[in-house]
């Protein structure tokens, strides 16, 4: 094993392994997606905010939350933080709608412009 790890070819595959899974799980900014969306659309994607709003029923719901470079809304179909948590969240972004031309006729609040969402996979609290 250690002949094998003295090899500098094997150390550096392991080293760009390791910086290759370390990247794919690092948390991003909302700014970050919401300025390339296609870049991160379809793909898992961590996050790191605050709950400033939500809506929930029967165990379903959105929220949206806020890590001060821009809002998302994540949908959930396992219940919803309360509002002021403080949250991780893993989910996938998705283009939540998409209104065809009517879009470029319509005038939409500027949350709504993006139409990107987070679907839910996990969001343990942070302390």
């Amino acid at each position: 094993m250690k002949r094998l790890l003295a090899n500098p070819v094997v150390r550096f595959a392991l080293l760009g392994a390791g910086a290759l899974l370390s990247s794919a799980c690092a948390t991003r900014s909302i700014n970050q997606i919401l300025a390339d969306p296609v870049r991160y659309r379809d793909r898992d994607v961590r996050l790191t905010g605050s709950v400033v709003d939500s809506y929930s029923f029967v165990n379903r719901g959105a929220y949206k939350i806020d890590d001060n470079s821009g809002q998302l809304w994540v949908l959930s179909d396992r219940g919803v933080p309360r509002q002021g948590a403080r949250v991780t969240v893993t989910g996938t972004i998705r283009e939540g709608f998409n209104l065809g031309s009517l879009g470029n006729r319509a005038n939409l609040p500027p949350a709504l412009g993006s139409g990107l969402v987070m679907m839910y996979t996990s969001h343990p609290p942070k302390d």
